[in-house]
């Protein structure tokens, strides 16, 4: 799949914008670019809700959901992504707005306030749209510590939003922890991502997700299963990154992509332009690895639709 890069880079603000919030998006917009035409991915039978998780920080989780959403609706499919990381990372890689005060993810937990009224569209794509994060996130706990079925607040905005709206890609960008955010993510979606990083203590931490894992499966969510893990930071040049990765794919050899998302310098710059590194440097070895591993995903996601039919 190629992509047309934009005429320059976007370079972040990261002054307070002098205007306010953004206005809010009207419901009847979301559905105002639905392609007639046939998307160059495969679009899933139903909404794939994937969850982006792994407590161990510093593993690529944000930059796999930033360029993995981008790949997907640049591939012609409609992609919504949840940014449920207080530091608001996802948000600032596609180009939204979430300085404090921005309705988001937050109001969207504690007031249940409908998707749809949060949402922003990513410059990114026109098939591509935000539910950003701001810094209120960080109290949302403590705030949902005495509120009824808390873990499932996030399923009940979702499920309506998507009834109501086409979207063929939900991913959901979780903090570095177990908390109530990633519970909510959890219980939220139907499959989980994990990247992985090539590096010492790769598998360290993936345990306790597992047990995390198996602990909703059995009590909340009993439709989430473990679908992807993505290999990231991958350095060809050293034999610890291909005895990591032959270790994860001897760990979950059906779930393991093909494709590897190698260190890239493209890859850490362009957040700092509001950008994927897909618009931001298409030709990269980072970016043409994003658009691999999205086809994977897209193609992986078609073929069990396909399965499940002929069962």
């Amino acid at each position: 799949m190629s992509i047309t890069p934009p005429a320059g880079p976007r370079r972040v603000v990261f002054d307070e914008p002098e205007f306010g919030a953004p206005e809010a998006v009207e419901p009847d917009d979301l559905d105002a670019d639905v392609s007639r035409e046939t998307p160059r991915l495969p679009r899933p039978s139903h909404p794939r809700t994937l969850v982006v998780a792994n407590q161990k920080g510093g593993v690529g989780k944000t930059t796999t959901v930033v360029n993995l959403a981008t790949c997907l609706a640049l591939g012609g499919l409609r992609v919504l992504v949840i940014d449920l990381d207080p530091q608001g990372n996802a948000s600032t890689a596609l180009g939204i707005d979430h300085f404090e005060g921005v309705p988001g993810t937050y109001e969207a937990l504690t007031d249940q306030t409908p998707i749809a009224q949060l949402v922003q569209r990513s410059p990114e794509s026109p098939g591509l749209w935000v539910l950003p994060a701001t810094i209120d996130l960080a109290g949302a706990e403590i705030g949902l510590a005495a509120v009824m079925a808390r873990e499932s607040r996030l399923l009940h905005v979702l499920r309506d939003f998507t009834a109501r709206h086409s979207f063929d890609y939900v991913f959901i960008d979780c903090p570095p922890s177990l908390g109530l955010l990633t519970l909510n993510a959890l219980v939220a979606a139907d499959e989980i991502l994990i990247p992985i990083q090539c590096e010492y203590y790769a598998l360290e931490g993936v345990t306790q997700l597992l047990r995390t894992i198996n602990l909703v499966k059995g009590q909340m969510n009993d439709g989430l299963r473990l679908s992807t893990v993505v290999l990231t930071m991958f350095d060809a040049r050293t034999r610890l990154s291909t005895q990591v990765a032959d270790q994860v794919r001897e760990y979950f050899p059906q779930e393991t992509l093909a494709t590897v998302i190698p260190r890239s310098v493209r890859v850490s710059e362009a957040p700092s332009y509001g950008q994927s590194v897909i618009t931001y440097h298409a030709a990269s070895a980072g970016a043409q690895a994003y658009l691999a591993a999205a086809e994977e995903i897209a193609h992986r996601g078609a073929a069990h639709v396909e399965e499940e039919s002929v069962r």
